[in-house]
């Protein structure tokens, strides 16, 4: 496949979000374990709450599935109160961190320069950020939907070298499409996707620009998964409510399965 496709396994990330005590985490990822036996082309992750990475993660031993955390600090240890250091996170067995997340940028302040320091300091622990980027509605509205996700990407990602971003994910969220119910047609994920990657091709190289993967993270479903993930520039999503269900989430991930073959031999 020409243009980097070939290079780009889709990639379906799971994030819990504030859900799950112990006993359903464990019967959630059994439930998603199960369903997941013959998947073999497509990337997994799965972000529970921090109080229940353990008891997932020993679940995901010997499985295919990649174990990730929704949030992480920027500091190796100290005073605090209340953080989750990227060690402790590689202790307890992710590969994974969400950052940026815009209920983060939302509801606890999160800025563009306190999000570079979490990818930074992931990527120093050896952790691959999927770093969240996305416009409000009201800026969707103003038409101002480039200039932001311009912004987050250049401050985001500001001083990574390009080694480190070509591993590295992105995950477009239009925050007025998550949890709402809307999301964005087929053709607006695309344009903004497209522009992401032109982006990092602007200030990388056309070659890591190829190589980051990119996922939809604004409200995907069965229903629309198929025409998303067979975009050019589409690479997976970022699934939240839907991962819930592990009859859906693993129906998401047979559905990209299904994709990524077509994308390989199209």
């Amino acid at each position: 496949m020409k243009d980097g496709l070939a290079l780009r396994r889709l990639f379906i990330a799971a994030n819990w979000k504030m859900n799950t005590i112990r006993q359903e985490a464990t019967e959630l990822i059994r439930g998603i374990k199960d369903r997941m036996g013959s998947v073999s082309a497509v990337d997994i992750m799965v972000a529970p709450p921090f109080t229940v990475l353990e008891s997932v993660g020993r679940e995901l031993l010997n499985t295919r599935i990649q174990l990730g955390a929704q949030d992480v600090y920027f500091e190796k240890s100290g005073a605090y109160t209340g953080e989750i250091s990227p060690g402790m996170l590689v202790d307890a067995g992710c590969t994974y961190v969400i950052i940026g997340h815009s209920e983060r940028r939302q509801y606890f302040a999160e800025n563009d320069e306190m999000v570079n320091k979490k990818v930074m300091a992931g990527l120093k622990s050896y952790l691959v950020p999927i770093l969240c980027v996305g416009e409000s509605w009201e800026e969707r509205k103003q038409g101002k939907t480039f200039f932001v996700l311009n912004q987050q990407i250049l401050f985001g990602l500001q001083g990574i070298d390009n080694h480190d971003l070509s591993s590295l994910v992105i995950a477009y969220e239009p925050v007025w499409a998550i949890g709402t119910g809307k999301s964005a047609t087929i053709e607006q994920a695309q344009e903004v996707h497209a522009y992401l990657r032109n982006v990092i091709q602007e200030f990388s190289s056309r070659e890591v620009a190829e190589a980051v993967r990119i996922l939809y993270g604004g409200s995907m479903n069965p229903n629309n998964a198929r025409d998303l993930l067979s975009q050019r520039d589409v690479d997976g999503g970022l699934i939240g409510g839907a991962s819930l269900k592990a009859e859906t989430f693993s129906t998401l991930v047979e559905i990209a399965e299904e994709v990524q073959r077509w994308k390989h031999h199209e």
